[in-house]
């Protein structure tokens, strides 16, 4: 299995669905990387090994997952759909964040604000070409520019994940602008 596929299912497992190899996330998204490995080998007919996984780790180009600091348990970065903190610090963001989605979106976000769907935030990406990027994963790609300066001195709070993806709770209406 390559690195991109087990990245894939390391996103499966540690953002969405534990169950699928049969681990618990503890609150905050941590699991415990020798079951891990053991249950993702079991599962997914794999060979993952510690230096493996500590390699896709490293090399993940969004910076999706990370390790403790004895390397004993291993999470997603930010993205979930599943309720854990990920102990996140609240952050100011820039006067501008730009968000991608699919232009089959674009009349519904116009109409309703940017809203979490099934993850536990938003996700906002700091420039342009992130977010075409994300955009082109769902399809036709649309970008949105997000007045994040002005949310936030209106009252809303920010977070700032490891791998730089800039949360929110929601965007209303009135902070977007389609590019």
């Amino acid at each position: 299995m390559d690195n991109v596929s087990i990245s894939k299912k390391l996103s499966l497992v540690l953002r969405h669905k534990p169950e699928v190899i049969g681990i618990e996330l503890d609150s905050n998204g941590w699991a415990d990387v020798d079951i891990f490995i053991e249950n993702f080998n079991k599962k997914f007919k794999a060979e993952l090994t510690m230096e493996k996984l500590e390699e896709i780790v490293r090399t993940n180009d969004k910076k999706r997952y990370s390790f403790n600091e004895d390397k004993t348990k291993i999470r997603a970065n930010q993205g979930h759909s599943i309720n854990v903190d990920v102990e996140l610090k609240q952050a100011v963001p820039p006067e501008i964040l730009y968000h991608g989605t699919a232009l089959r979106f674009a009349d519904s976000i116009e109409k309703n604000g940017i809203l979490k769907m099934n993850r536990l935030y938003v996700h906002l990406s700091l420039d342009e070409a992130t977010a075409l990027k994300v955009g082109i994963r769902h399809g036709k790609p649309v970008i949105f520019k997000v007045k994040a300066g002005e949310m936030y001195r209106a009252g809303h709070i920010f977070y700032l994940s490891e791998n730089n993806v800039w949360l929110t709770d929601s965007v209303s209406p009135q902070y977007i602008e389609r590019i």
